[in-house]
């Protein structure tokens, strides 16, 4: 005699439902794709970081017209911040020439790095001269290069880790509470399940009880 199949719980009335697999996986392709927005916005923003062709020299004077909300910043050509080199800005209220931090600019034939972040109060036409010792060259950029660059870079590729993460945690969760629910509605609408017949009679000839 064949024993009978052990019951079934059709899949459906197991719960956490199964969405929960499909809301797992949205969230890590979610994730995932946006630290790639990230990473390919960023790097674009970092390719065209420093106006290179509008470079200017020592004792010249350029002209920008600036927001309050604009980052820009003041860069100079393959010599690092010093005081060998000093810049001011005139305009409208009291503009500064602050700190950038460290970083870098690099085109084909040259390394930039950062001299000044401009910061102005209000918008309006800003005149910017440079001087240095020696022969400089200058131009006008926004304040993020590869430093800032790679920063970014290690928040975008941080967003899949996350994502997966997160999938992996819905899914184990899902799988072990529906694995308990279903234990519980057997355990409910059929009791303890019994030996089959064939491990019951080995079980007799063995002594067991």
């Amino acid at each position: 005699m064949q024993p009978s199949p052990p019951p079934r719980i059709p899949a459906n009335e197991l719960r956490p439902g199964r969405h929960w697999y499909a809301t797992a996986a949205v969230i890590a392709v979610v994730l995932t794709a946006l630290g790639a927005v990230i990473g390919v916005s960023r790097f674009h923003d970092v390719v065209d970081a420093v106006d290179t062709g509008h470079q200017f020299a020592d004792g010249d004077t350029v002209t920008l017209r600036l927001d309050p909300e604009d980052e820009k910043a003041l860069w100079i050509k393959e010599r690092g911040p010093s005081p060998d080199q000093s810049c001011d800005i005139t305009g409208p209220g009291a503009p500064r020439l602050t700190d950038p931090g460290i970083d870098v600019f690099l085109t084909r034939d040259a390394a930039w790095n950062p001299l000044h972040t401009i910061h102005v109060p209000r918008a309006g036409e800003y005149k910017i001269t440079c001087t240095s010792q020696g022969p400089s060259r200058y131009a006008i950029g926004d304040p993020g290069g590869l430093v800032a660059f790679g920063g970014w870079l290690i928040l975008a590729g941080l967003f899949p880790v996350v994502g997966i993460l997160i999938c992996a945690a819905i899914v184990l969760v899902t799988a072990v509470r529906r694995s308990g629910h279903r234990k519980r509605l057997l355990a409910e609408r059929h009791g303890p399940q019994r030996i089959p017949m064939a491990a019951a009679s080995a079980r007799a000839r063995n002594g067991v009880g």
